[in-house]
């Protein structure tokens, strides 16, 4: 029997990717958005809420949206599930706790490289330093997307952030531009290029380095802010190295809006029917069963299976 998903934002982009997927899964959404319960009005969202079994949230900026629907959800008991991509949101939420089970970032940036570094880890309790690597053909950015990057770079003063020696940091040189060798050929990427797995992995991880890394075209494209025409393909590369050790996980599919709905419903689902492990607010790989939960996505995420291979040199 399905459940009642209620959909913050779900006019938007992701959020209508979200409700159909809902559908296609038997659930029942009940989408909402600014006009029927503003973020300050806490009365018109716990109205929202009545008879919810859950709470998907697709409407950034999250700085603004995501604590006054996670004490929402908490007044009415359910979980939260959000699509968050701004660092300084998912830090608050993490940082924050939370009565109920709440899952940040559980989309394309965020929620699938944590669930890829933490397959990927395997047995490891630690590791030296991971990195992630997105393949994007290009980026042509939705209005949200660009509104919640600059909210961000507001927040952190137009710095630029990464997490070095076990904690965030703010800077302002200039990234650094390499070659990567993704599985389905190389590729320019732009080096620190800090999406919210700078905060979601190192939450439940002990790796004091993660570094994130975007295709130079896609950057670009973020950048020009250019109009969605076609969906992009992904490749998300992530390195876990330890020791002269090195382990390597991979995913591939379309879209990276469309592929955030299964990770957000998928997750809702798991929360719904006991498939967690935590009641308060933790991370994707936290939350699950990495491996599991990925598997469980393999006919729009495809995924190479962890490999163990020595650095190197070594």
């Amino acid at each position: 029997m399905g459940h009642k998903i209620a959909v913050y934002g779900a006019s938007g982009t992701t959020g209508r990717f979200v409700v159909a997927e809902l559908e296609k899964r038997g659930h029942g959404a009940l989408p909402f958005g600014r006009a029927q319960a503003t973020a300050d009005d806490p009365a018109a969202l716990d109205r929202a809420l009545a008879g919810a079994d859950a709470v998907i949230n697709t409407a950034g900026p999250f700085a603004v949206t995501a604590a006054p629907l996670i004490a929402a959800a908490e007044r009415v008991g359910i979980p939260y599930v959000d699509v968050a991509a701004e660092i300084e949101a998912n830090a608050d939420t993490l940082a924050r706790g939370a009565a109920v089970p709440v899952v940040p970032a559980m989309a394309f940036f965020g929620g699938l490289a944590d669930l890829l570094v933490t397959a990927a880890m395997g047995d490891w309790t630690q590791a030296d330093e991971a990195h992630v690597a997105y393949g994007l053909s290009g980026w042509q950015p939705t209005p949200g997307t660009l509104t919640a990057g600059a909210v961000s770079r507001e927040r952190r003063g137009g710095q630029r952030v990464r997490f070095r020696d076990g904690s965030l940091q703010h800077h302002s040189d200039a990234p650094p531009t390499l070659r990567w060798e993704f599985p389905g050929g190389p590729r320019e990427v732009v080096g620190e290029f800090s999406m919210a797995d700078v905060v979601t992995v190192p939450s439940h991880l002990a790796i004091p380095s993660v570094t994130s890394y975007m295709s130079a075209t896609a950057a670009q494209g973020l950048s020009e802010g250019a109009e969605r025409r076609e969906p992009e393909t992904f490749e998300v590369d992530v390195v876990v190295r330890r020791a002269g050790e090195e382990r390597r996980m991979t995913a591939s599919g379309k879209d990276i809006y469309a592929v955030s709905a299964p990770l957000a419903v998928e997750a809702t689902e798991r929360l719904l029917t006991g498939r967690s492990h935590i009641t308060g607010a933790a991370s994707a790989g936290a939350m699950f069963d990495a491996a599991d939960f990925l598997s469980a996505l393999a006919d729009v995420i495809q995924t190479t299976a962890p490999d163990d291979k020595p650095q190197p040199g070594e």
